[in-house]
């Protein structure tokens, strides 16, 4: 019965102190910005740091050397600050809009077209979309995505 408990506890263990996704993928790149992440819930704005890999996004941002938040996230699911984990639909309900797409946050941080491509203006350095009270553009590297009426506003600045 003891070695049962052990062996339960360990694995607890080695479930919370793993992290929600798994292996850390190796990134292929990595950006020092300053990044605006608010919505309703939660609001960050300091310098970070913005990581991609071939399935995965990872935000970081620090204030005086400490990390304030880390998100990753997957096409499946984000997970913030390694403690909470959800699918990107339960995460868009939680803290965005919960009539985004899946895929929007995912899209917005590595600066591709969200919503299928509605309303997509092509710039000289990247795109405009206005789709409804949503103003989102991507100029070379810095990012703008501000819902007006969802109180929602992502940005990145290189």
């Amino acid at each position: 019965m003891q070695k049962i408990s052990k062996l339960i506890l360990s694995s607890a263990l080695t479930l919370i102190l793993s992290g929600c996704v798994g292996a850390m993928p190796e990134y292929k790149s990595s950006k020092s910005s300053m990044i605006v992440f608010k919505t309703p819930t939660i609001k960050y704005a300091d310098q970070g740091f913005v990581s991609k890999a071939n399935s995965e996004t990872k935000v970081e941002i620090y204030s005086s050397g400490q990390a304030l938040m880390r998100l990753r996230i997957t096409p499946s699911q984000t997970c913030l600050s390694s403690l909470e984990c959800m699918n990107n639909k339960e995460f868009n309900k939680k803290v965005l809009q919960a009539n985004y797409p899946d895929d929007t946050l995912l899209r917005v941080f590595n600066g591709e077209a969200i919503f299928g491509g509605k309303n997509l203006q092509k710039r000289a350095n990247g795109f405009v979309q206005n789709i409804g009270t949503i103003s989102y553009s991507v100029n070379g590297g810095n990012i703008k995505f501000i819902d007006s009426s969802n109180g929602v506003k992502i940005e990145v600045r290189n």
